[in-house]
């Protein structure tokens, strides 16, 4: 069984709709508990919110077609919302689901927005890593993801320290260079 942790949303998705249930649990196990907390924050009933998650689960899994133009994410959090107007406009009179509606915009509280930004940032920062050439990828993942010091790395690949170190340095500098432009890129397109 492949490690699904490691993989992508996009790359869970697709595998998914060639019907992985385990690709799918994957994709579930990610969104459920955020979804539930934003539908949470837009409906007072806490069991409405999650039927609602569950229903926009149920759907993904039972439309392997469904054709997604943007991230996994943006899809999700934008069923969610549009389940929650139709329940709101449903089961509620009018200036209810106005003043709900004003309630959560007026809280202020982007946790969603803040965490799927995190989440693309993570994935430009993996997309760039595996850009690196391998030794200096392989130097960096061992340093970053299995948390070796330069030694033992010098130990396990047969290197000296201070190429280990130069190919540390090589490499920060690389994706410091590239995350940089990206971060004042998107800085800049949030002030307008």
């Amino acid at each position: 069984m492949p490690a699904y942790k490691s993989l992508t949303d996009h790359e869970l998705f697709i595998l998914m709709q060639d019907g992985n249930k385990f690709a799918f649990e994957e994709i579930y196990e990610r969104f459920n508990g955020l979804l539930y907390i934003y539908a949470c924050k837009m409906l007072p009933d806490r069991e409405d919110a999650r039927d609602i998650v569950q229903e926009i689960f149920v759907y993904l899994w039972s439309n392997p077609n469904i054709q997604i133009k943007s991230q996994l994410s943006n899809y999700l959090y934008t069923a969610i919302r549009y389940k929650v107007f139709d329940w709101l406009d449903k089961n509620k009179s009018r200036s209810n689901y106005l003043q709900s509606l004003e309630d959560f915009s007026l809280k202020g509280d982007y946790v969603t927005d803040d965490y799927i930004r995190e989440k693309e940032f993570a994935s430009l920062i993996e997309k760039e890593v595996s850009l690196l050439p391998p030794k200096m990828r392989l130097i960096f993942e061992m340093s970053r993801q299995q948390h070796l010091s330069q030694k033992q790395i010098a130990e396990i690949l047969h290197l000296s320290d201070k190429t280990v170190k130069k190919q540390m340095s090589n490499a920060l500098k690389v994706l410091r260079l590239k995350l940089t432009s990206f971060l004042l890129l998107a800085t800049i397109l949030l002030i307008k």
